[in-house]
């Protein structure tokens, strides 16, 4: 059985007891999360989240980019969320990483991209809620709150 198969046989299994198709579009809990692509993240599993409860944001490094940020703006001021969460996580895999390594690889067609890599994940987790709070899109009573998610105990501390 190929991967393809199986995620389709989960979403049958899925769709067959689903029941939530009338949920709302803007989050019943009224906030969203930007959080790492990282397969070792479940921020449903461990935010407690359900359908419809918040927004989640994810991508390399839970940053909030010029693409995060706008997706927050719309969760505001099209949506009602009233605060982000940013979450990075221990043993990040963009800690380290450079443009010099991913342009070298990849050749001339990744010259212009930067790919965002940073030496430590609780510098990019303040630069990130500072990104938010500092943005002229967002009013000043949109919070912003960091956290890193540590993968071996699953527990997440606030970044001051």
């Amino acid at each position: 059985m190929t991967v393809r198969d199986e995620i389709l046989g989960a979403n049958e299994r899925y769709a067959a007891q689903f029941d939530k198709g009338n949920l709302r579009a803007p989050p019943g809990r009224r906030f969203a999360v930007v959080t790492c692509m990282d397969a070792r993240l479940d921020p449903a599993r461990f935010l407690g989240l359900e359908e419809g409860d918040a927004h989640v944001i994810r991508n390399a490094g839970g940053l909030v980019t010029d693409d995060a940020l706008r997706s927050l703006v719309i969760s505001h001021h099209e949506l009602a969320t009233q605060e982000a969460f940013v979450i990075g996580h221990e043993a990040c895999g963009m800690i380290g990483l450079s443009n010099e390594r991913m342009r070298a690889q990849l050749g001339p067609a990744a010259e212009a991209v930067d790919f965002l890599g940073f030496a430590d994940v609780h510098q990019a987790v303040r630069d990130s809620v500072r990104r938010i709070q500092e943005s002229p899109l967002l009013p000043d009573t949109f919070g912003a709150t960091g956290y890193v998610y540590d993968v071996r105990t699953g527990r997440l501390r606030q970044v001051t």
